[in-house]
């Protein structure tokens, strides 16, 4: 059963709601697994900055860090220019409770999308997925093949990929009603 966010302002903040409620929710219950040392984040958003950066991930890191009270990691909002981005992401979403991965239609062309999530799914994270104004079956496997990824990232971004789409998430066009 999937959700829907519809793509409107006032429905981004409705839609990063109700991610922010599965978070908190997914938070609780990890709450008793975690050490009492806190990690750099507690969510880790995972998206295409050209396609979601302005709306729904900073939407979404507004709303976990001012309501919830959640530490989120957005690239735009935590990085300074000049900062390696292996060297602060990979940290990250190693020590995330949760990560959030927001599909959007530009998504699979990028390799650090990619990377993060493969990361996240190989580190046996929480994954949240977000669809926005793409389908998961419009994350084509094959998209994948015209990107000129080295052989051993690809086999890894296709197995991440597979397995995150079908994940249970948030789609914009199934939640407008």
């Amino acid at each position: 059963m999937q959700r829907s966010i519809s793509s409107s302002s006032s429905s981004s903040l409705s839609s990063a709601k109700n991610v922010s409620n599965q978070i908190l929710r997914l938070g609780k219950q990890l709450e008793s697994k975690v050490n009492k040392h806190r990690a750099p984040c507690d969510v880790f958003i995972n998206h295409r900055g050209i396609d979601t950066k302005r709306n729904v991930a900073g939407l979404l890191y507004e709303h976990i860090k001012n309501n919830l009270g959640l530490r989120p990691f957005l690239d735009s909002k935590n990085m300074k220019p000049g900062d390696k981005l292996f060297d602060k992401i990979d940290p990250a979403i190693r020590h995330c409770k949760i990560g959030v991965a927001i599909f959007s239609p530009q998504y699979c062309d990028s390799y650090f999308c990619l990377h993060e999530l493969s990361l996240m799914m190989e580190s046996k994270k929480r994954i949240i997925p977000v669809f926005c104004d793409v389908k998961p079956s419009e994350l084509a496997v094959k998209d994948l093949m015209n990107l000129n990824f080295p052989n051993k990232d690809l086999e890894k971004f296709n197995l991440a990929l597979e397995e995150a789409k079908y994940t249970v998430g948030l789609t914009f066009d199934t939640l407008k009603g």
